[in-house]
């Protein structure tokens, strides 16, 4: 690559394609939000609605008069940034077929996804309610349906949509799924999902991702099981810039993302608590 073939535009472009394949939560959250991301600081609004009442209808009877719809407004803020900053020697560049610049952003677009993904891992802690396995692979990976039954049925007892379900979960998981002969009967990944990196497959209404981005303590690991509405995301790429340092024969590269994420209905998520043996 050189400076005189490099458009910001379409680079950036490039560069958020490799962010959709390569992020887990972020194929799990929603980014239905208003607003323009300009700048690290910025806010994001999202509107919600609440309920509509529901009224009972008497023939040749009037209506009654309209209800005011509560609209509540949820505030995103744009508070994550993570740069980039790269080189290629012109020796480097002239000797190796295909050109590395290529690779290097591919790499760069993992790594940015892989920090805003360890950003949306923590979330567990807002959910409304925890399912709490061990053993989920010594000698009782049968655990692992219990805890999707459990994850649905606390989902279930919130009336979140089953639409747009999603769980996240670690290896050890993956491998429990496996040991019990569940991933064999799942049946094959939706056209949608079938490349995208982490998933699985898909159960009781599951769609089913693994990450080695979950937070883990005190022994445990801590998943997530949701709705796609549970949480709110939204990035840009804002800055990405082709540049010759002046002290090297080289052409290098920098990009700035900026990303924000929020949780805004706690009650379309469940943590969970998880450990490999007893």
């Amino acid at each position: 690559m050189s400076l005189n073939n490099f458009i910001p535009v379409l680079w950036s472009a490039r560069l958020l394609n490799t962010l959709n394949n390569a992020h887990v939560f972020a194929n799990v959250v929603n980014t239905d939000y208003e607003g323009e991301i300009s700048a690290q600081g910025d806010q994001v609004k999202i509107n919600s609605i609440g309920e509509v009442t529901i009224s009972d209808y008497t023939k040749n009877s009037n209506l009654s008069d309209p209800e005011a719809l509560d609209a509540v407004q949820t505030i995103l803020e744009i508070d994550q940034a993570k740069s980039f900053n790269f080189q290629v020697d012109d020796i480097d560049a002239a000797q190796q077929k295909p050109k590395v610049m290529d690779s290097a952003m591919q790499e760069a677009g993992w790594g940015l996804a892989n920090e805003a993904d360890k950003l949306i891992a923590g979330f567990y802690t807002s959910a409304h309610a925890e399912v709490e396995k061990d053993k989920i692979v010594d000698n009782e990976p049968e655990n692992t349906y219990e805890v999707l039954a459990e994850a649905a049925e606390k989902l279930d007892e919130k009336n979140v949509p089953r639409e747009g379900r999603w769980v996240v979960v670690p290896p050890f998981f993956n491998a429990g799924m496996v040991l019990a002969g569940l991933m064999e009967t799942a049946g094959s990944a939706s056209a949608e999902f079938e490349k995208a990196n982490g998933y699985l497959t898909r159960l009781l209404g599951f769609d089913i991702w693994v990450s080695n981005n979950l937070t883990v303590s005190g022994g445990y690991t801590y998943g997530m099981a949701g709705s796609r509405k549970a949480i709110s995301y939204a990035e840009q790429i804002l800055d990405i810039e082709a540049y010759r340092p002046e002290k090297r024969f080289a052409n290098a590269v920098k990009g700035l993302h900026v990303y924000g994420a929020k949780v805004v209905y706690p009650n379309a998520l469940v943590g969970l608590k998880l450990k490999r043996d007893s």
